[in-house]
């Protein structure tokens, strides 16, 4: 019992340190800036629930998935950076990128337009990103069916957390004010930008490694 819970904690942990919602928060505040606050619950929950979907579906099958659809890591790394370097970029220049806001047509036509966030990039790839994916499909694929569903009891427990981090930074909205959420969105548009950055470094690092790989063999 000791060493399942103790798996079970590490799992967790890892989970934690991947995702990071402390970290995440100000970065889903700065995504919602211009969103009610129906508008941000929703946003938050369509992603942690989206984000949930995907690690389940790499927990159980990931690395058929990869097979199949001849997809590497690597590739994965560096798709996922550049859109956050993208969405990063434009947060810093202060535009809407429709990445990260949809227009105001979008609006007025839908307002599913206005969930658009929380497909991309909240739930892939800053939630559900490869580090994420990868550490589902590490801790999910053992000999027991027990370590399928640590990995993914460990996972729905961090989305509650991260869903109770985002709706408690809400209020961090009333007091920032517009000129703070202002500053909030550089900043956090200069840490996207660096954290997609360093998601293609890797990327093109585990490509090297593979093409290198491939020639040794």
């Amino acid at each position: 019992m000791d060493s399942f819970l103790g798996h079970a904690v590490s799992v967790f942990a890892a989970f934690f340190a991947i995702m990071n919602p402390v970290a995440n928060t100000p970065v889903f505040l700065s995504l919602t800036s211009g969103d009610d606050e129906d508008v941000r619950h929703l946003v938050a929950f369509r992603a942690l629930a989206l984000a949930f979907g995907i690690v389940v579906v790499f927990a159980v099958a990931g690395n058929l998935i990869f097979q199949v659809f001849g997809i590497t890591l690597p590739a994965f790394r560096i798709t996922g950076g550049l859109l956050v370097f993208l969405v990063g970029y434009h947060m810093v220049q202060g535009d809407a990128s429709r990445v990260q806001q949809p227009s105001s047509e979008d609006k007025r036509a839908s307002r599913e337009a206005e969930l658009d966030v929380a497909i991309a990039p909240l739930a892939v790839p800053i939630l559900a990103g490869p580090g994420t994916i990868a550490t589902a499909v590490n801790f999910a694929s053992g000999n027991g069916l027990s370590e399928l569903v640590t990995t993914i009891a460990a996972f729905f427990v961090l989305c509650a957390v991260s869903y109770g981090f985002f709706l408690f930074g809400n209020r961090f909205v009333a007091y920032l004010g517009a000129n703070g959420i202002k500053i909030v969105t550089r900043l956090m548009g200069l840490i996207l930008a660096v954290i997609g950055t360093q998601m293609a470094i890797a990327g093109i690092g585990g490509a090297v490694k593979l093409i290198q790989s491939g020639q040794a063999g």
